[in-house]
């Protein structure tokens, strides 16, 4: 390609002209966001499990094709896993309220 401005050429995905500094039209190229990784982040305060999931794989995706979205993918495994442990602890210190009232009650009668 060459500069309509100054006549030296330039490269075709160049958005000015090197030489001369004009403008040369071309479109700047903008990158694809990965749709798995907005949804895997998306998903991952509602369903965790399928957060994670998505987020995995939106996260290589963006990587081998090179897309946008990598920080969300990211973000989307961490706020799953924080979930998914925070649910974890929150089940297991209910069995042991439980376990406590059901030895309290059970030594007063």
């Amino acid at each position: 390609m060459y500069c309509a401005h100054c006549g030296k050429e330039i490269d075709p995905q160049s958005l000015y002209c090197p030489h001369c500094g004009a403008a040369t039209g071309a479109a700047p190229l903008t990158k694809r966001t990965n749709g798995l990784a907005v949804a895997g982040f998306v998903l991952s305060f509602f369903v965790p499990i399928v957060g994670i999931i998505l987020s995995i794989i939106g996260r290589k995706q963006c990587l081998e094709r090179n897309e946008e979205g990598g920080g969300l993918a990211l973000a989307g495994i961490i706020i799953s896993c924080v979930t998914i442990a925070l649910a974890l602890i929150a089940l297991i210190g209910s069995f042991i309220f439980w376990a406590y009232l059901h030895a309290y009650y059970t030594t007063l009668y």
